[in-house]
C-alpha cells in the first residue's frame, strides 16, 4: 500500500510541476492576466479537472512560481555578505550570483519581471514578500558586521532593501541585454554596489 501511495505521490508532483512549467512557457509571450487555465491544461495534456488538484486557480499557480523562483535564493545574499573578504570580493560575489540565476532560469525572471507590477494582486504581493524577506535577511546579517555600529533597526532595514533593488535592478538589466550586454551591465552594477558601500561607510558622519 504504501509503495502504491508514493508512486501517487510522485506522479501529483510531476504533474504539478509540469503544469508550472508549462505556464512558464505561455507566459513567455503573455501576462499572467490573460493566461487562461484550458491553455495551460491542454499544454500539459491533463484535464482542467486535475489543475484544481494543485492550484485553486491560475492567481495561486502565479505564487507558485513567485516561490519557486525566488525561493531558492533565500539565504544565499545574505551567505555572501557574510562571508569574509574585502569588501570588492563581496561585490564580485553578489553580482556573479544574480548573472548566473538570470543566465540559468531567464524565463522565471522574466516572469518575476513583468509580474511584479501586473495586474494579478497575490502575485504582486507575493513577490513583494519574497523581496522584504531578502531585505532583512540581508539586514540581519549586516547588523553583525562592525560596520554597523549604532545603525538602528530601520537603517539596516533601508540598506538591505537598498541591496535588493539592485538585485532586481539587475536582473531585469541582464534580461534586456541578453548575453553580448552582459558585461557592461556586471560592470555597472559593481560600480553602483560599490557607491552603495561607500555611502553605508560615511552613513552616521551626517547629523
Amino acid at each position: 500500500m504504501s509503495h502504491t501511495i508514493g508512486i501517487r505521490q510522485a506522479q501529483k508532483l510531476k504533474t504539478r510541476q509540469a503544469l508550472l512549467d508549462a505556464s512558464l512557457e505561455l507566459l513567455e509571450h503573455q501576462s499572467l492576466s490573460s493566461l487562461g487555465l484550458r491553455e495551460v491544461t491542454r499544454a500539459v495534456g491533463v484535464t482542467p479537472t486535475a489543475f484544481y488538484r494543485h492550484f485553486d486557480d491560475t492567481a495561486a499557480l502565479g505564487v507558485a512560481l513567485v516561490e519557486e523562483t525566488l525561493g531558492s535564493l533565500h539565504g544565499m545574499i545574505g551567505a555572501i555578505l557574510a562571508d569574509t573578504g574585502d569588501s570588492e570580493e563581496r561585490l564580485d560575489r553578489s553580482v556573479g550570483l544574480i548573472a548566473r540565476h538570470v543566465t540559468a532560469q531567464p524565463a522565471h525572471f522574466r516572469f518575476i519581471a513583468r509580474e511584479q507590477h501586473g495586474g494579478v494582486g497575490q502575485v504582486r504581493e507575493a513577490i513583494a514578500a519574497q523581496l522584504r524577506g531578502f531585505a532583512e535577511e540581508v539586514a540581519e546579517v549586516l547588523s553583525a558586521e562592525p560596520e554597523s555600529e549604532g545603525w538602528d533597526r530601520e537603517d539596516l532595514l533601508m540598506l538591505g532593501g537598498l541591496y535588493v533593488d539592485h538585485m532586481v535592478l539587475t536582473a531585469s538589466a541582464l534580461l534586456d541585454a541578453g548575453p553580448d550586454g552582459e558585461q557592461e551591465v556586471v560592470r555597472v552594477a559593481r560600480r553602483r554596489l560599490r557607491l552603495v558601500t561607500l555611502g553605508r561607510a560615511h552613513w552616521l558622519d551626517t547629523p
